[in-house]
């Protein structure tokens, strides 16, 4: 069991010079630094949303990669590996970085439709950045791209994923909703249900499941978090074309664990 949090990124790259290498492009790429900073200047200071930069982005890629680690064991097939587009699970995992780091640059240019935006933003920057990381150019380059630019784009709440990698980026956004960080987006410094909710997730945890291979678990301070687990993690969920892997639970106050509901519907 690990709790979601900036830490899981650094946990997961640590043993893989291609993931660590990727990420340090990333940390030091002025592009992607300045898009994630301009997606906040966006969001939180013009729109009064929460959080949608670079933290955010560290979360999202630590959980995805976890999450990776956990459906992989199980036996999951990575889709670009049996569709011959990823060569090894290695460079699945490294398009679920990728596009779990870059899936919220379209909020530099407007919240609406930001997962088309990010997706196209995205273009340019792997042009530029795969052949470095992967030391190889070519038409496999392209095919790469478009998986990753599929991943940012499939994060959108009613696009279907069409691919594992995606699905998993998709609910590993939807994990990133601990003290505060609600992904519904809510108007900072009012207090509504969206704020309540948002307030009342302490934690997240991702493990192994019991009833499926994977396990989200939510800790609750108070029954509002339900909210957002019914806004924001089990939409992605749904859409994410991994429903009959995941089992969610839901844990108020240092309770005994219940099975959510909604998952019956999984």
């Amino acid at each position: 069991m690990v709790v979601v949090g900036p830490e899981l990124l650094e946990k997961n790259v640590a043993a893989s010079p291609l993931l660590a290498r990727a990420l340090k492009m990333l940390e030091s790429d002025e592009e992607v630094q300045e898009l994630l900073r301009m997606s906040n200047v966006m969001a939180v200071s013009r729109l009064k949303y929460n959080d949608h930069g670079k933290t955010h982005a560290v979360i999202v890629s630590g959980a995805a990669l976890e999450i990776a680690n956990i459906l992989f064991k199980a036996g999951l097939v990575p889709t670009g590996m049996r569709d011959k587009t990823l060569h090894s699970l290695e460079e699945a995992r490294l398009a679920i970085l990728l596009g779990a780091y870059l899936h919220d640059i379209g909020n530099s240019v407007h919240r609406t439709n930001h997962e088309l935006l990010g997706a196209l933003l995205a273009r340019d920057i792997l042009n530029r950045t795969l052949p470095e990381i992967l030391g190889e150019k070519g038409r496999r380059i392209i095919a790469i791209r478009q998986e990753i630019m599929h991943i940012i784009h499939a994060t959108e709440y009613d696009t279907k994923c069409l691919t594992i990698e995606a699905g998993i980026v998709k609910i590993a956004d939807g994990t990133d909703m601990s003290q505060g960080r609600a992904r519904v987006p809510y108007r900072l410094g009012k207090m509504d249900m969206h704020a309540m909710s948002a307030l009342s997730i302490a934690s997240v945890e991702i493990s192994e499941g019991t009833e499926k291979p994977l396990r989200i678990t939510i800790n609750m301070n108070d029954y509002a978090g339900l909210f957002q687990v019914e806004q924001v993690l089990m939409p992605k969920i749904l859409t994410s074309s991994l429903e009959n892997q995941v089992e969610v639970w839901i844990r108020v106050k240092d309770k005994s664990s219940i099975y959510y509901p909604n998952n019956a519907s999984l």
